[in-house]
């Protein structure tokens, strides 16, 4: 099977790169950063340029695109750490009215932990008597849900999305890890090839090289069980790939900062905002234990 992108598939991704370089850059992110609230205009821009509608038909308003394209939709939202519950929204498109629009926020409940809950019009799942935690990443604020069973979080309706809607938005969730796995991987690259260290730039040592060229295979890795989870739509695919993702992102962005040295540490720095939001993906949906048995009873 070729899994090359096609033509449109790749101009696609570069009209997003586009968009979002324009809508999110870096001082749009620093921005957010010392003020984590959701910004309601950009979120109606996403939906105004078609991102959280772009897998609905066309005479319903969407582009009538696929799980592959969304897969590389949510690849550049990861690049630059776009906040916001972006895949339930995207999910949630044909389901609940006004999402596809980006008129309305939706976020979801079902792992037990509820990103952007203050900030949501609609709650998928049981998010009643859901408590603040203290999120590591400043852009992704959460709650938890300390029991199951409970009411709807007040005045917002409880839906649930079916079990293949629930499936792409793990994999979808596997796309943003990839994204930043492979944002963090240029990152590395580029700071070996002008941080100098006695005398040369650092990427000259052997041991930066390796680091360098293990992130770029976690995250060839990750992309390839992605991309092929995107086009079968197994269920068990997609929990493999998730757990590569999970996997490229964490490891990428602890040896993107391995590789920053002290520097990577510091609040000035975006490294350790990839790190941050890796580690919070990796248990928003499907974490590593759950995609580990999901697996392992298939085999």
């Amino acid at each position: 099977m070729d899994f090359r992108l096609t033509e449109d598939q790749r101009a696609l991704r570069r009209g997003v790169r586009e968009l979002l370089a324009r809508l999110f850059d870096r001082e749009a992110l620093r921005s957010t950063v010392d003020s984590p609230l959701l910004d309601r205009e950009l979120w109606r821009e996403l939906g105004d340029a078609g991102f959280f509608s772009l897998r609905l038909p066309e005479a319903e308003g969407g582009a009538g695109l696929g799980l592959p394209e969304a897969v590389l939709l949510f690849e550049e939202a990861g690049r630059v750490l776009l906040p916001g519950p972006l895949v339930a929204t995207h999910v949630a498109a044909g389901v609940v009215p006004g999402a596809a629009e980006g008129a309305v926020v939706v976020t979801d409940a079902s792992e037990g932990l509820v990103p952007w809950l203050d900030e949501a019009d609609v709650v998928l799942g049981e998010a009643g008597g859901a408590v603040p935690v203290r999120s590591v990443d400043p852009l992704t604020p959460l709650h938890r849900v300390p029991g199951t069973g409970r009411r709807a979080h007040p005045s917002r309706p409880a839906e649930r999305l079916p079990a293949t809607e629930a499936a792409e938005a793990v994999l979808l969730t596997a796309a943003e890890q990839v994204g930043s796995a492979d944002a963090t991987t240029g990152t590395a690259v580029s700071h070996a090839r002008t941080r100098t260290q006695f005398g040369q730039v650092i990427g000259g040592f052997q041991a930066v090289k390796h680091l360098c060229a293990g992130m770029l295979v976690r995250t060839e890795l990750a992309r390839a069980a992605v991309w092929a989870a995107s086009v079968t739509g197994d269920p068990v695919e997609i929990a493999g790939a998730k757990l590569l993702a999970d996997e490229a992102a964490v490891g990428n962005a602890r040896d993107c900062l391995q590789v920053h040295g002290g520097m990577g540490f510091t609040w000035e720095a975006d490294v350790h905002l990839h790190l941050k939001r890796a580690w919070v993906r990796a248990e928003l949906r499907m974490p590593a234990a759950r995609a580990e048995e999901t697996v392992a009873a298939a085999l």
